[in-house]
């Protein structure tokens, strides 16, 4: 695997939210999520971003998550040039690895498509999706903006 021309960084300093934002606003998952929400979520989030060596960042994923019982790992993506020589999974298997998430009770992701990446790190399919709720909101980012409330 080519991973010379490649570097993984942690560091806020390593994430550009401008090149993700550039990605997920046409991701599925977030298509239209405004710049000013994706900093939001880059800043409370542990995130990783892949660099390609002369091209800056072309895949990123982050991890929602207390550091202590639970992680969402999410927006996961790598851009199409870079696809196929196993980058996401080494951002997944570095992320997995990270000593903040060590000792988990639950990690947990949700996927239209890429089933057998994520597999090849121990996810499964949940064991009791019963017990799972959720609100989902699609489209919630191409609506316009509610107006800013009035003073009283």
């Amino acid at each position: 695997m080519p991973r010379d021309r490649y570097r993984l960084g942690f560091a806020a300093e390593d994430i550009d939210a401008v090149a993700a934002h550039a990605f997920l606003t046409t991701a599925y998952w977030c298509e239209g999520m405004p710049l000013a929400l994706v900093e939001r979520a880059i800043a409370h989030s542990l995130c990783i971003a892949l660099h390609a060596e002369g091209e800056g960042q072309v895949g990123f994923a982050r991890v929602v998550t207390d550091r202590t019982t639970f992680a969402y790992l999410c927006d996961v993506y790598v851009l199409q040039a870079h696809r196929g020589q196993g980058l996401a999974d080494w951002m997944v298997q570095s992320l997995l690895a990270h000593p903040d998430l060590q000792g988990l009770r639950r990690f947990m992701l949700f996927t239209r498509d890429a089933h057998p990446l994520y597999a090849r790190h121990g996810f499964k399919a949940l064991a009791t999706p019963d017990r799972g709720m959720e609100v989902v909101r699609p489209g919630i980012y191409l609506q316009p903006a509610p107006p800013p409330a009035a003073d009283a």
